[in-house]
């Protein structure tokens, strides 16, 4: 007699499993919105989480990584906290719980719990693939976020600031948003800890750009030392539209980001960069892929990190050319700065092009500091811990300089500034 040994669980993945079952009864939702819940949960459950011989995990094996979750705390509040940008207009989710207000004529928020709540977001509840781990835990829990559409022709002239602030247990917010055919507005999503406790933060962020919009998107995560936080962004990109992608992780324990981008406009254009601020012995994953399915369009991706202390690093890049794509212009670049030799950073970029009238390339460098940059400066009075914070905030700055909006420019240098003053 044959007899199968039954999967073995461990602590995290049993955790999410005993959450969920003590969650059932308040999570909200219609009958398709639990079914959708459901059929994540057996999926993660029958999956588990992806080990390193996932290759979309092989560098951050979340079944070794992810020991322990915490438990969802009832009643929390963390409170607001002022915006990067002063002024800007603020969409606040404390602790998971969206505060959905009137922003100005021709833009509607809604609270995500309410989508949920009359089965309209049941058909967003799916995984995008068989390793879509971040989708599975975030569907399964999420209780609430926000959904924003921007009508067309609409012209926001500040920042706008979705809040996700968080200070202890689980936190998973859905964000999907609309702007319309002609629109243009910067939006600032930040992700951040008020408080000591272990957190675990998912966020899925759905972006859709109809033809002609132009949009820059800023993705700012400061967690706490001891959180974990699981992130998806995802556009889609329609003929003309443009997109400005910055995304900044300067917190976390334990930290993946996912990006992926579907340019389905001719003429659509993508621009990523990104900044990764890793110290301690935090773990920062960063996995990006963009599919070029439609000719003349265009792609560029830059992504500068600082590493310290034991922290780890990875940068997985893919752009992807369809066979009608011709005519696409695609780069991609990561740069690492290896400021310890404990320290380490794994880069991992591709290309797989279908297509034979293009241009596209890729690259990755790791160094040091230039020793004799930083003797020109000491030779000129500058102490060396000085002249080193001068060249480590150079190298990440130039990217952020790239926006055209000095104010933004200033808020952004400031914080990156605080993180190197900190850590370096």
């Amino acid at each position: 007699m044959n007899m199968q040994a039954g999967i073995k669980l461990t602590a995290a993945e049993a955790a999410l499993v005993d959450i969920y079952n003590e969650q059932l009864g308040e999570l909200p939702g219609d009958g398709a919105t639990l079914l959708a819940r459901d059929t994540l949960l057996s999926d993660l459950k029958k999956a588990g989480l992806p080990t390193r011989r996932v290759e979309a995990w092989h560098y951050t094996d979340l079944k070794a990584l992810l020991r322990a979750v915490p438990a969802f705390v009832r009643g929390a509040d963390a409170g607001r906290v002022d915006p990067i940008v002063p002024g800007s207009a603020v969409l606040s989710v404390v602790n998971g719980k969206a505060h959905a207000r009137v922003m100005q004529e021709g833009i509607t928020v809604r609270s995500y719990g309410e989508a949920l709540l009359d089965g309209s977001a049941a058909t967003d509840l799916v995984a995008r693939d068989g390793d879509d781990v971040i989708g599975r835990i975030n569907g399964s829990f999420v209780r609430d976020g926000l959904s924003i559409d921007f009508e067309d022709g609409l012209v926001v002239e500040g920042p706008i600031e979705i809040q996700s602030v968080q200070n202890c247990g689980q936190v998973n917010t859905r964000f999907p948003v609309r702007f319309g055919a002609g629109s243009k507005a910067t939006v600032i999503e930040r992700h951040l800890a008020v408080g000591e406790a272990a957190a675990l933060v998912t966020s899925v962020t759905d972006v859709t750009l109809a033809d002609g919009a132009e949009v820059t998107w800023i993705i700012f995560q400061s967690e706490g030392e001891a959180d974990t936080h699981l992130a998806q962004f995802k556009a889609e990109l329609g003929a003309d539209a443009k997109l400005r992608l910055y995304v900044i992780n300067g917190g976390g324990k334990l930290v993946r980001q996912e990006i992926h981008i579907g340019v389905t406009g001719e003429g659509a254009d993508l621009t990523l960069r990104g900044i990764n601020l890793l110290g301690g012995e935090s773990h920062t994953d960063v996995t990006f892929t963009v599919s070029h399915d439609v000719p003349h369009t265009t792609s560029s991706e830059v992504i500068r990190n600082v590493v310290l202390d034991r922290a780890r690093g990875v940068f997985q890049g893919q752009i992807c050319v369809a066979q009608d794509a011709q005519k696409t212009d695609a780069k991609m670049s990561c740069n690492t700065l290896l400021l310890s030799d404990d320290a380490e950073f794994s880069a991992k970029p591709e290309l797989e092009i279908f297509a034979d009238d293009v241009q596209c390339g890729h690259g990755a460098t790791v160094i040091d500091i230039d020793h004799t940059q930083l003797f020109y400066l000491m030779a000129r009075g500058i102490p060396e811990n000085r002249a080193r914070a001068m060249l480590v905030n150079a190298f990440v700055a130039e990217i952020v300089e790239e926006l055209e909006d000095e104010t933004l420019v200033e808020a952004l240098e400031g914080v990156i500034s605080d993180w190197l003053e900190k850590h370096a």
